[in-house]
C-alpha cells in the first residue's frame, strides 16, 4: 500500500475479488506503518534538506522497501509472485522489478509515478492536505482523515461521509504512525528518478491510473506505462487518488489479465 497506508486499505471484499480469480492474495503493512515494526529508533528526516538534495536525513529507501517484500516472500516460501502496489506502493512494485526482477512475476502499478520531477505532480491544495502537521486528538485526526478521503477520492464515484467516517476510525483504532509517515515520505524522495531502471524492466505489467487524480497527477502513470516495455496502460475515468469499489471488478480483471501473460 502507499504512503503511510495500512494494509487494510486493501479492503477485503477486494482481496476476495482476486482470490476469486485463482490468486493466494497476501497484503502486509509496510515498514514503520500499522502493525509492523515502528522503526522510531531512527531520525525525523529532514524533508526540506532532501528535497534541496541532501539525501543523508533519509532513513531508509525504496529499495529497502523492495527488500522488504522480498523477505516476505522469504518467509512465506513464495519463490516469484504477481506483485500490485498504489501510490507508493507502486513505486515499491517498480523498484522490485528493477531490483529483483527474478522474484516477480508481473507487476501491476496504480495510481502511482517514476520519481521523475516532470511528471505526476500533485495539485498545490493536494500536497497541502498530505504535509499538514499530525493532529493532536483523535477528533480532529478522524476529521483530518475523512477530509483527505473525501477530497483525494473520485469524483466520479463519491463517498457519503458516514462511510468515510467508519472507515478513517478502524484505521485509527487499529494503529497510527505519523512518524512513520514522515519516513515514507522521505524514502519516496530520497529514492530518485526509476525511468532508466525501468526501461531494463522485461516482465508482464499493468499501469492503472485515474485521470482526476489530484495527489499524482495522470501523467506520472503514462511516464510510468511509456518506461517499461511493452506495458499496459488502464487510465480509469473519473478515479481520484483512491480504488473506489463500482472500478475494482475492472482493476480485478485488468491484474488477472497481466498475470495471464505471465503465464504463457
Amino acid at each position: 500500500m502507499g504512503l503511510g497506508a495500512q494494509m487494510i486499505t486493501w479492503e477485503d471484499d477486494f482481496c476476495e475479488l482476486l482470490a476469486g480469480r485463482g490468486f493466494f492474495v497476501v497484503r502486509y503493512d509496510n515498514r514503520d506503518v500499522g502493525l509492523s515494526t515502528w522503526l522510531d529508533h531512527l531520525p525525523a528526516p529532514d524533508l526540506a534538506a532532501l528535497a534541496a538534495g541532501d539525501l543523508t536525513t533519509a532513513p531508509y529507501t525504496l529499495s529497502d522497501m523492495a527488500d522488504d517484500a522480498v523477505g516476505l516472500f522469504d518467509a512465506l516460501g513464495i519463490d516469484r509472485a504477481h506483485v500490485v502496489g498504489a501510490s507508493m506502493g507502486g513505486m515499491i512494485v517498480q523498484q522490485l522489478a528493477i531490483d529483483h526482477p527474478d522474484r516477480l512475476l508481473s507487476v501491476t502499478s496504480i495510481m502511482s509515478t517514476t520519481g521523475d520531477p516532470a511528471v505526476g505532480q500533485a495539485e498545490p491544495w493536494a500536497l497541502a492536505l498530505l504535509t499538514r502537521p499530525p493532529a493532536s486528538t483523535r477528533e480532529q485526526a478522524l476529521a483530518d482523515s475523512v477530509e483527505g478521503y473525501r477530497r483525494l477520492g473520485s469524483p466520479g464515484y463519491p463517498d457519503d461521509e458516514a462511510f468515510l467516517l467508519a472507515k478513517a476510525t478502524v484505521h485509527y483504532d487499529r494503529a497510527r504512525h505519523p512518524i512513520g509517515t514522515l519516513r515514507h515520505a522521505a524514502a519516496v524522495v530520497a529514492s530518485g528518478d526509476r525511468t532508466a531502471g525501468l526501461r531494463s524492466v522485461r516482465l508482464p505489467a499493468l499501469v492503472i491510473h485515474g485521470d482526476a487524480d489530484p495527489l499524482i497527477n495522470v501523467s506520472g502513470g503514462k511516464a510510468t506505462a511509456e518506461a517499461i516495455p511493452g506495458a499496459e496502460l488502464l487510465v480509469v475515468p473519473g478515479m481520484g487518488h483512491n480504488l473506489p469499489r463500482a472500478v475494482w471488478p475492472e482493476i480485478a480483471a485488468a491484474v488477472a489479465r497481466v498475470a495471464s501473460v505471465a503465464g504463457q
